[in-house]
């Protein structure tokens, strides 16, 4: 009898590699991942949080600047005696005021304004925002304290400043808009602290001054006075402040400016 030998093949199945065992790496890096994305995302808000608030800041910056400007402007009209339609004022005067808080129109009314004023506050020697030339300390707007007790020293603090001054179209008649449809939110704001003034200083100069005159051709050889002069012997200094909507938002503009006629 005959014996055969089987051999037994394995399966192809038999030599699969078997998988091997997980150890987390694949969690490891997708935890990563998202975090990298989560720590992105956050930036991406804060850098949109930062640029808004600079964007609003210099927004906020330009609407005073220009509310100090309007201020500005308004003080020259007040000046002038005119009003901001650009009529001039009527007989009767835009400064509904007392008779010695008047822009002066002659020399003689110089000297009666500056001693009105010198005895009016001796703290702030203003009066309807017409103020005599300031000693001592210029910038009343960084002195949020008391003022000097000596009133030569004229170091008026800025509350004490804001109850003299004037605020936009107060002496103009210029329009505001409605509460509503304001052409300026800080110019319409009258909030006490809150939006802007102006002052008027009266610098007297020396009245020889007047007849230099200005030329278009100073060469010494065909010389054309101009003849402009001053009335009255008076240059004026206007400061005009402006809050914006923000806190820490304020201008300060400060300008000089003179009436002149032509010589007779």
């Amino acid at each position: 009898m005959k014996n055969n030998l089987v051999i037994a093949r394995p399966s192809a199945r038999a030599f699969a590699r078997r998988p091997a065992r997980q150890r987390g790496v694949a969690l490891f890096i997708v935890l990563v991942l998202v975090m990298l994305s989560m720590l992105l995302a956050v930036w991406a808000s804060r850098s949109s949080l930062f640029s808004e608030m600079v964007v609003g800041n210099d927004a906020d910056y330009q609407r005073a600047f220009e509310a100090a400007q309007a201020l500005e402007q308004d003080a020259k009209l007040d000046i002038l005696g005119q009003r901001a339609d650009g009529r001039d004022c009527s007989s009767t005067a835009c400064r509904e005021t007392t008779a010695n808080a008047k822009i002066p129109q002659q020399p003689p009314d110089v000297i009666s304004l500056i001693i009105h004023l010198a005895d009016t506050n001796t703290d702030t020697q203003c009066d309807a925002a017409l103020c005599v030339r300031r000693a001592g300390r210029q910038d009343f707007w960084n002195n949020n304290g008391s003022f000097a007790t000596d009133p030569t020293v004229g170091e008026a603090s800025l509350p004490d400043m804001q109850a003299v001054g004037a605020r936009y179209g107060q002496y103009t008649g210029a329009g505001i808009g409605s509460t509503a449809s304001p052409i300026n939110p800080i110019l319409t704001d009258r909030t006490d602290g809150q939006g802007g003034w102006y002052w008027i200083e009266v610098l007297p100069y020396d009245p020889s001054s007047q007849t230099k005159g200005l030329c278009t051709d100073c060469d010494g050889s065909s010389a054309e006075s101009l003849g402009l002069v001053l009335m009255p012997n008076v240059v004026y200094r206007i400061t005009s402040i402006a809050y914006g909507r923000k806190a820490g938002t304020r201008v300060v503009l400060q300008s000089t400016f003179v009436k002149r006629r032509k010589q007779d």
